[in-house]
């Protein structure tokens, strides 16, 4: 299944060649079965040569992908959640299409600066005025 394309979101595909399996022993609950079948998927995904994606989702993928990410570019997805070895992997697959979504969104909108309003300027210095009017009262009183 490694070897069938990723469809992502519309343009954005990722070829069955680019995805890498590997299976392996996982924890957990299973009883007997678990010391006896590779369960758990390792998926590779060389994402800093990958021809599929452009280099502003690449390097967003880069920053969401954090520590999953080597020092060569490619991005490791464990999954181990489920008993089967199946589930788990469309778990991976299921993780690494949410991770390059979340990567393909626009950027936000830029902030505009905006001022404050006449009145809410002149209600916090009115409180500035009242706070210090407190403190003065606190200190020694003045020699008349």
């Amino acid at each position: 299944m490694a070897s069938d394309p990723l469809h992502i979101k519309g343009s954005i595909t990722i070829a069955g060649w680019e995805l890498t399996e590997q299976f392996v022993l996982a924890g957990g609950p299973g009883g007997q079965n678990v010391n006896k079948v590779s369960t758990a998927v390792q998926l590779f995904f060389d994402l800093r040569n990958s021809p599929s994606l452009s280099d502003r989702i690449k390097a967003n993928a880069a920053g969401i992908a954090g520590r999953r990410l080597s020092k060569d570019g490619v991005l490791l997805i464990e999954a181990n959640r489920f008993r089967s070895q199946e589930r788990n992997r469309e778990d991976a697959r299921e993780r690494l299409k949410e991770l390059i979504l979340k990567a393909a969104e626009p950027p936000p909108p830029a902030r505009r600066k905006t001022k404050p309003t006449k009145g809410s300027v002149e209600r916090r210095l009115k409180e500035k005025a009242g706070r210090s009017g407190i403190k003065k009262m606190r200190g020694k009183p003045a020699h008349e």
